[in-house]
């Protein structure tokens, strides 16, 4: 190994990765968690939230547009979105690059984070937290959820994994999707960052996907590959009406022409169908995942066992 600083990220307690650090840009501590920003040899810039890396300047692209776009023209003509973390601003991005959003709430709890993003990772946001159709709201999204009367054509998931004593655990609850349900629109659509998609690490994803099989008529989980997280991630997609696989290639290239995103990075027509194709092994694990609850909640230290 060459000389120089590392940064070692302690995936679980058998996975350990090491980052050669170019530059430190940020270190410190919010109300809620660690967040380190680094410059990192491979990967450019990079965030880490509790020393679990979360998005990097090379590959963020992938991420997002993975995790935004399906739902977007699954739904075919969204105007109003919410998005319930999301801090780095680029979820935010990505959904006010589609021509039909006319509004789009996002609410993170971490002010701290929000801001530091701003600050130090403009390349994520693009100016996305100036435009007029955003509003960005500071607050426990349980909070928001119960309290606000608003409807929404698409939600969109941006959390980190339930881990023990954070604030993610109860976000990704039958409880919690039951109530996102009650606040889309006719034909609403939710999509979920949903974790390691990997042989091993996987429990997480196909537990989601079977929480909200409990609460929606259409759930299509997809994954993608991100090179930063060194595997293939997956995400859920959920719909009160329209399933995705029902789209046919032509109508998805209508559909990202109507929308005004010709110029997606990642996500084509074709990969948009072969992201639901999922192996063999993620496809018996479905069958036998149990839902999420309040009363059994998930958290993600214990999806190695």
């Amino acid at each position: 190994m060459s000389d120089g600083l590392w940064f070692w990220e302690e995936f679980t307690e058998n996975l350990l990765y090491g980052y050669r650090v170019k530059e430190f840009i940020f270190s410190g501590e919010s109300r809620f968690q660690k967040i380190d920003i680094l410059k990192l040899g491979v990967f450019g810039k990079t965030l880490f939230l509790d020393r679990k890396i979360q998005s990097a300047q090379i590959d963020e692209f992938v991420f997002h547009e993975a995790l935004v776009h399906p739902g977007i023209i699954t739904h075919g003509s969204a105007e109003k979105v919410l998005i319930i973390g999301g801090g780095e601003g680029a979820t935010l991005r990505e959904v006010l690059r589609a021509s039909s959003v006319k509004r789009a709430i996002m609410v993170d709890i971490d002010g701290e984070l929000v801001e530091l993003c701003r600050r130090h990772l403009p390349e994520w946001s693009q100016g996305a937290f100036e435009d007029p159709r955003a509003e960005v709201i500071i607050d426990d999204a349980y909070h928001y959820i119960k309290n606000t009367e608003e409807k929404f054509d698409l939600i969109i998931s941006d959390l980190t994994e339930p881990l023990e004593g954070g604030p993610s655990v109860k976000l990704f609850t039958k409880e919690y999707y039951s109530l996102l349900r009650e606040h889309l629109n006719e034909g609403g659509v939710i999509t979920v960052q949903s974790g390691s998609s990997d042989p091993f690490y996987h429990k997480f994803f196909v537990s989601v996907s079977a929480t909200l099989r409990e609460v929606f008529p259409v759930v299509r989980p997809y994954w993608a590959f991100i090179f930063s997280f060194n595997m293939p991630w997956g995400f859920n997609l959920a719909s009160t009406l329209t399933d995705p696989l029902d789209l046919d290639e032509d109508e998805i290239i209508r559909r990202i022409n109507a929308l005004g995103l010709e110029s997606l990075r990642y996500l084509t027509p074709s990969l948009f169908l072969s992201s639901f194709s999922l192996p063999g092994y993620i496809l018996s694990s479905l069958q036998k995942a149990e839902p999420i609850t309040e009363e059994n909640p998930f958290l993600w230290t214990e999806s190695e066992d």
